[in-house]
């Protein structure tokens, strides 16, 4: 099978974990930038990317990359690149998205019209055709601009991975399932340590972890836009894929994943995707604010994207509401914390300082993710 450079975009700041999660699935990686991580590997690749990885957002199949400074330059070093070896006579194709980041050529609009154009231009000299019926499969692209340097790939993905297809009901500004995965893996939780999300909201995070707990790939029940390109990925691919996804699924295990929340609605919804997802019976939901949260174990997790206060009359209410979070967590012998928030007064508040922090993007709105230790476990035979 032919070997291609695959790029996997995630949230920024994520990359470490990104990176972890390739290098677990076998894949070389090729290179590591800012909200990107690049790979090794063949059409199997494309299976195993969309249907095993949890934290990256969709897997571009990378056609070419090249340096341009004016739009004559993006013209033809785009119809340099061997287009016919991936987009067939019958193909639907057209830029999906141009992003563009500190470089000369920044107009979306203006980027997407030209490589559309270098493309047809391309193909219509190789194949001897004027017209193109795109009666096909579809095969989006996708450029990506950073510093002048251009990259093109064929978006292998569609729909964005996050959407797993267990939340059909959500609360405002959900957190997305590909950050929530990524932060339950940037700790040390494990199955068999308790987890508790006090502002679970449609219950992501819960859910996700159970996912995990489950060895439950996040992509094994849903559909690709490569699925259709027989020109390039075997049929047998996404099978062997699926297979192995199924094999791997550990359906008895069970875990001890909470998930809190003042608002009934939330709540319901929480419950509602837990079931879709096939985690409901590993995760308890309730109704309870953060000043009653309580466990009577030692060593448990807290995980959670608590609010942020991005309104005026929000910021207020916030200073008290991370008190309670701290004084909450005070109360649990031995525990972790770990919480999301751009609030700037959360360590102030909560009166304790975070033991690290990492900077973290949720979407445009830079955050931090506050990381408290709580003493390891003692081992098996030990007091």
């Amino acid at each position: 099978m032919e070997r291609w450079e695959l790029t996997a975009p995630c949230h920024f700041g994520l990359e470490a974990v990104l990176k972890r999660e390739i290098n677990d699935l076998g894949y070389e990686i090729s290179h590591v930038e800012d909200g990107r991580v690049s790979f090794l590997g063949d059409a199997r690749a494309v299976a195993d990317g969309n249907i095993f990885l949890r934290t990256t957002e969709r897997i571009l199949l990378n056609v070419g990359s090249f340096r341009a400074l004016s739009f004559e330059e993006l013209y033809e070093e785009t119809k340099k690149l061997e287009w016919e070896n991936f987009i067939p006579k019958d193909g639907k194709f057209w830029v999906a998205k141009a992003s563009s980041i500190r470089s000369k050529l920044f107009s979306s609009s203006d980027i997407q019209s030209i490589v559309k154009k270098a493309i047809v231009d391309r193909l219509k000299q190789v194949y001897g055709i004027s017209w193109f019926e795109e009666n096909g499969a579809a095969y989006p692209i996708r450029v990506s601009i950073l510093k002048d340097r251009v990259t093109m790939g064929l978006d292998t993905t569609g729909v964005s991975l996050h959407k797993r297809g267990y939340r059909k009901r959500t609360v405002k500004a959900p957190l997305s399932e590909t950050l929530a995965a990524a932060l339950v893996l940037l700790t040390p939780w494990k199955n068999g340590r308790i987890l508790v999300d006090p502002f679970c909201g449609g219950g992501t995070i819960p859910i996700e972890a159970a996912m995990i707990a489950r060895n439950q790939a996040p992509g094994r029940q849903r559909c690709f836009q490569a699925q259709d390109w027989k020109n390039l990925i075997p049929r047998e691919c996404w099978q062997d894929a699926r297979e192995e996804a199924d094999d791997l699924l550990d359906k008895s295990a069970s875990a001890d994943i909470q998930g809190y929340d003042l608002d009934p609605e939330a709540i319901n919804f929480a419950r509602e995707n837990a079931k879709l997802a096939g985690v409901d019976s590993m995760i308890h939901f309730q109704q309870r604010p953060v000043s009653q949260m309580s466990h009577g174990k030692k060593y448990g997790f807290i995980i959670s994207n608590p609010p942020y206060g991005e309104r005026l009359s929000e910021q207020s209410h916030l200073y008290g509401l991370y008190q309670e979070i701290g004084q909450a967590y005070a109360r649990l012998d031995s525990w972790s914390m770990y919480l999301l928030t751009s609030y700037e007064q959360a360590e102030k508040a909560i009166g304790k300082d975070a033991d690290k922090n990492r900077k973290v993007y949720n979407g445009m709105i830079k955050a931090y993710f506050y990381q408290y230790f709580g003493p390891k476990p003692p081992k098996q035979g030990e007091r």
